[in-house]
């Protein structure tokens, strides 16, 4: 059976990529997150779940260092988030929820930047970012101004720059939001090859089918305490499917 707990949930594995310890943010009295303990391995995949409001965004921002907690500590990759934030990440690629481009610099010229960021080799940019083009469906789009795409191909070259520099763990705020079919399954796909490779991936989403066929774990908050955290294989075994455990915990914590 999954640990259910209404004030912490910690998930012992080895070697942590991630450890958070009694992670905590308040806002003017409110607590958008409590308490939180969470330790995730070198090449999982988590689905961090739950409804809006429910201090996902809060959570993640946290672990990028781009929110101060009000107590506990993040470390990512041996690092201590506090201590050292431009180092982790260096080690990160992160999709926030709102995406921020270059309006006038044309998706191929917005890879070539944050490729130059992040110091990639001249031998290897132009193959990579042509790989990432072609993953994204973007190739015929690449001349074209970011400021005249779509919010999905908004989304697509956002994503193509996260991971450019094959980083060790990728943090996503609603990755598969205005995706098309095609480009959620191929983003899957190069998740899942990522994740074969040793990067660890934790992402937040709403597509709960997506998550339940692409995730390693999975943990559901709900107004700001973690509410389950497991296996996807335990999670499913246990309640079915991943969607009536997420409706079973969250209409009982609201209960």
């Amino acid at each position: 059976m999954p640990n259910i707990c209404a004030a912490t949930v910690t998930v012992a594995l080895q070697a942590g990529m991630i450890r958070i310890q009694g992670l905590t943010r308040r806002f003017n009295g409110f607590t958008a997150v409590d308490n939180l303990n969470l330790e995730i391995q070198p090449g999982a995949m988590y689905g961090f779940l739950g409804p809006n409001g429910a201090g996902k965004t809060t959570t993640l921002r946290m672990l990028m260092g781009l929110l101060q907690p009000t107590a506990g500590s993040v470390e990512i990759d041996g690092i201590m988030v506090a201590d050292d934030p431009v180092a982790v990440r260096a080690r990160v690629g992160y999709l926030p929820d709102e995406i921020f481009l270059y309006d006038y610099l044309t998706g191929h010229q917005f890879l070539e930047f944050v490729a130059d960021v992040h110091n990639l080799p001249e031998t290897g940019k132009t193959a990579r970012i042509r790989e990432l083009l072609e993953v994204f469906g973007l190739t015929d789009a690449a001349n074209d101004f970011t400021a005249n795409y779509s919010f999905g191909m908004k989304k697509k070259i956002a994503l193509a720059g996260i991971v450019i520099h094959s980083p060790s763990l990728l943090i996503l705020d609603e990755p598969f939001n205005g995706l098309d079919p095609q480009s959620t399954r191929d983003f899957r796909a190069l998740l899942e090859r990522m994740v074969k490779s040793g990067t660890t991936v934790i992402f937040s989403s709403h597509v709960l089918e997506v998550v339940e066929k692409l995730v390693t774990h999975v943990g559901i908050i709900y107004k700001g305490k973690m509410r389950l955290s497991d296996t996807i294989a335990r999670v499913t075994a246990a309640h079915g499917s991943l969607e009536k455990a997420f409706f079973t915990l969250t209409d009982s914590a609201a209960a």
